[in-house]
Parts: structure tokens; C-alpha cells; sequence
């Protein structure tokens, strides 16, 4: 099955890749910009992807926390249907377990230390909806690696594989 053309989605990724490749300013800004025409209301999937993403390009792990809340909270409007629109392989239970590990690697790194237990534990009960693929056993051994950090109070941050 070919995925509809999407510009949106389309400059999400070519956002996503500037900042892999270390114009973290320009990309974040670039998301920034998207997020504006997206508006809080948008597409779920466009707003969970960017803020998904954008979370990921700020040091600061409050203003991260704030990016990845936002993806959950698009997440939990996303329907099956839309997902599959996008990409037939995708499933809106494959979301989660990312998002709550991203929202418990931000606790942590704030010594929030409940909150992110809460979020690991949820993200470790979503990881059976992972598929079995590198990207999957990525974020299995993330799920593994925030939370021996959380039960070792380690707040520095953890290395992202890009």
C-alpha cells in the first residue's frame, strides 16, 4: 500500500533530519513554525509526530516534558483509521510505549522520580504492542535503560540514537 502524499508530514521529517544533523535551532524552529499552522486543534497524528519530535530538541527537560505531553495528549485523539491513512504497517498502540518512556526520562531528569516510575511502568505495559523490528527493540532496551536509571535517581541525560 503507497502512503498518500502528506506535506505536513513531509516537513516534519525534512524538520526532523536538519536537527539530526545538528541545526537543532533551525529544525526546532521549523516545528515551531508547523506547530503554528497546525494549531492546537489539528490533525492528532501531525500533532503527535511534531511534538513528538520537537520534545526531542530542547536540552532543557521541562521544556521537553511540555512537547511530550502534548504528543500524548494527540496521541489519545488519534484513530486507528488515520494511522493506517498515513501508513498501513503503523498502529496507534505502537505510540505509546515511546511516549510514556520519553515522558519518564523527562521526570527523571527533573528528580521527579514517582512520575517517572508511573510512566515507565505504563510504557513497559504498552511494549508488548511494539513490533518486532530494530525500531522496536530500540525502544525495548530504552524502556530497560530510563528505568535503571530512575531506580538509580540517575538524572543526566541519556544519549538518543539518532
Amino acid at each position: 500500500m503507497t502512503t498518500p502524499h502528506d506535506p505536513t508530514m513531509e516537513a516534519i521529517g525534512k524538520a526532523v533530519e536538519a536537527g539530526r544533523a545538528g541545526a537543532t535551532a533551525a529544525a526546532r524552529e521549523k516545528l515551531l513554525r508547523l506547530w503554528t499552522a497546525i494549531g492546537v486543534t489539528g490533525d492528532p497524528l501531525h500533532r503527535c509526530s511534531l511534538a513528538h519530535y520537537l520534545a526531542d530538541l530542547h536540552e532543557d527537560p521541562a521544556q521537553a516534558l511540555a512537547w511530550d505531553i502534548r504528543a500524548l495528549d494527540a496521541a489519545d485523539a488519534l484513530t486507528e483509521q488515520r494511522v493506517q491513512e498515513h501508513h498501513a504497517d503503523l498502529h496507534t498502540a505502537g505510540f505509546y510505549p515511546s511516549l510514556h518512556l520519553n515522558l519518564a526520562d523527562n521526570y527523571r531528569r527533573l528528580g521527579s522520580f514517582e512520575a517517572a516510575t508511573e510512566h515507565i511502568d505504563t510504557a513497559r505495559s504498552h511494549a508488548p504492542d511494539l513490533p518486532d523490528t530494530p525500531y522496536g527493540d530500540l525502544v525495548r532496551g530504552a524502556i530497560q535503560g530510563v528505568a535503571g536509571a530512575i531506580a538509580g535517581r540517575d538524572r543526566t541525560r541519556r544519549v538518543v540514537p539518532g
